[in-house]
């Protein structure tokens, strides 16, 4: 049964699995439970890794920097079923109230961890970005579990869409975006001086991207349009933070291209803000992507952007108005677009001071805290506070999620 006493602030569970330094649902939820914590809820983050993943301590040095209590349960596979018993000891020893899954895998363990210990269960459908041999079965799986969660959140219409066409009831689905914190994402360093502690030219126009270096990224896009602008003559620098299983493959690309001087391959950065302060434009050459965190980041940076236009991020990057729409996959309308900000710095500082309003009005992180706070308000039938919540506040709740 639920452990929760009304004296005590109700506790989510948040599941994930997890592999390396993790990636742009990490940087959300570990930055939840300060915020929940406000809201009158206590927050705990439970990752499943591999036990010889070294990623993981950066994660871990993440979850200290923002006050996170992040609890490792070592994962080996598919066919370890001692997570579960470990799963349940936590569950009961925590008291959880509410059970937060994040991906296929927590939403089948919670279905049946729920067989022993009465929660409350919601899901983030964050998306499968990466595609690979096993994506079919981890559709299928969701498809499985998904019936059994009271709140299916979508960070984006896209996932909405394909939760409400798997059949999740439009009364259970809900859209809710990715946000960010904007004290802590605010420029406050001139690009030239970031250049140069980065050891790249103050005086070339710096390109960057940041994301997991693997396919669905189209860095490779990205690395030619940049080659097919220094061989126009553009005093550019291309800049790619990142790290993941298509690092030999691009570095191979750079040195084919012979651009090794002028394209850099930073690898792993805990703290992404000098980079963001160093870029001129930042592009984001994904084939696939929910709501992505780095196009949240850079607007906020006040980074001009070029982005393919995907998933939910028309939602944030409104073609000429504070960045530049491109289709995906497309070498030649890539490059176009970056040579069109290169060659024009007051569009960007166009772009950049547009961008960084909309994420002030419309995806800051607080606000975002809020909204997920009230809707375990809704699945507890309580209001901030204690006491119950009328109908017409669950579904001013739900409007707003799904409000465009």
């Amino acid at each position: 049964m639920t452990m929760h006493s009304g004296t005590e602030p109700p506790v989510v569970l948040d599941l994930r699995v997890v592999k390396g330094s993790g990636g742009g649902p990490d940087k959300t939820i570990l930055n939840s439970p300060r915020y929940l914590e406000r809201l009158g809820y206590r927050m705990l983050c439970v990752y499943m890794h591999a036990p010889d993943d070294s990623g993981f301590e950066q994660l871990q040095v993440k979850a200290e920097r923002w006050g996170a209590k992040l609890i490792s349960v070592p994962d080996r596979g598919p066919l370890d079923l001692a997570i579960i018993p470990r799963l349940l000891k936590i569950c009961r020893d925590e008291r959880v109230t509410i059970y937060h899954a994040h991906d296929y895998k927590s939403n089948v363990l919670g279905v049946l961890l729920k067989r022993f210990y009465r929660m409350r269960m919601m899901t983030t459908i964050h998306g499968w970005v990466q595609r690979t041999w096993r994506t079919p079965l981890y559709y299928a799986l969701d498809r499985w579990s998904l019936p059994a969660y009271e709140k299916v959140i979508c960070v984006s219409q896209d996932l909405y869409d394909m939760c409400i066409s798997a059949g999740v009831s439009r009364e259970r689905c809900l859209v809710l975006d990715n946000a960010i914190d904007t004290d802590e994402f605010r420029r406050s360093h001139r690009r030239e001086a970031a250049k140069r502690d980065l050891g790249l030219s103050p005086n070339r126009c710096l390109i960057g991207a940041v994301g997991r270096l693997s396919a669905e990224k189209g860095f490779d896009v990205l690395i030619r349009a940049a080659h097919s602008l220094i061989e126009a003559g553009r005093n550019i620098e291309l800049a790619i933070v990142g790290e993941g299983d298509e690092q030999k493959n691009l570095q191979r690309l750079i040195v084919e291209l012979g651009i090794e001087n002028r394209v850099h391959l930073l690898g792993y950065r805990s703290d992404m803000r000098p980079i963001y302060e160093a870029m001129d434009i930042f592009a984001l050459s994904s084939l696939r992507e929910g709501l992505p965190n780095v196009v949240l980041e850079a607007m906020a940076m006040e980074t001009p952007l070029v982005a393919t236009r995907i998933a939910g991020v028309p939602r944030l990057v409104r073609d000429g108005e504070n960045g530049l729409l491109i289709e995906p996959g497309s070498t030649a309308a890539l490059a176009a677009a970056l040579d069109r900000l290169v060659e024009n710095p007051g569009l960007r500082d166009q772009f950049a001071t547009n961008a960084r309003q909309l994420i002030e009005r419309d995806f800051s992180f607080e606000v975002r805290m809020q909204k997920l706070a009230r809707i375990y308000d809704q699945l507890l039938e309580r209001q901030a506070g204690g006491g119950s919540v009328s109908r017409l506040a669950c579904e001013n709740v739900t409007n707003e999620c799904l409000a465009r």
